[in-house]
């Protein structure tokens, strides 16, 4: 009779262990955006900057700002992901374009998102891009390589004393998404004749 119970309880183990890794998995983006924000003091973004904000923009010609490109991929996400120049120098209220680069390097097809932020985060709020493949999802086949690319604006109301800013995304595997492409394929593998 004991056996019995010791396998119920390895079995709750088990799936304790299962839910409790799936709640990890599924809370990294929001564990990443709060310790972006709350620890390092660095602002995340959320969509593109209205047409509005940035149409009366005048371009200040007496000044250069250094943009910095940062890529990475979460350790669970086997893609690769890179800048395609490291430096830009950008006259602020001058529309710019900055191009990334990502590749599935798995055997199956995967769905990732990019969480962008700005630092330093005094300069968070003076930094608009105005398309970004941050802003949808991103399904690459397998060996697939894409150009992403990111228009920006630097508003010329950011503080004097601040020279360069500092554009960083890191790539997650989405994986609730990566599983409904994945059911996708099976479903239409069955149907298929």
């Amino acid at each position: 009779m004991s056996g019995g119970a010791d396998n119920r309880r390895v079995l709750r183990n088990i799936a304790l262990v299962a839910v409790g890794s799936f709640v990890f998995a599924f809370s990294l983006v929001p564990l990443y955006r709060i310790a972006c924000e709350k620890v390092f003091g660095i602002t995340l973004e959320q969509g593109p900057a209205g047409a509005q904000r940035v149409a009366g923009m005048q371009v200040d010609e007496s000044r250069e700002i250094t943009v910095q490109f940062d890529a990475t991929v979460n350790s669970r996400l086997p893609w690769s992901f890179r800048a395609a120049q490291l430096t830009m120098r950008v006259r602020p209220g001058e529309l710019y374009e900055a191009t990334y680069f990502a590749r599935n390097e798995s055997d199956r097809p995967i769905v990732g998102n990019a969480v962008p932020s700005v630092a330093p985060s005094s300069a968070s709020a003076f930094f608009s891009k105005t398309e970004c493949f941050c802003f949808t999802e991103q399904l690459l086949q397998p060996g697939e390589e894409r150009e992403m690319p990111v228009r920006f604006i630097v508003d010329p109301a950011l503080p004097a004393g601040v020279r360069t800013v500092t554009l960083s995304y890191t790539f997650f595997n989405n994986e609730q998404a990566t599983a409904r492409v994945a059911a996708q394929a099976q479903a239409g593998a069955r149907a298929a004749p």
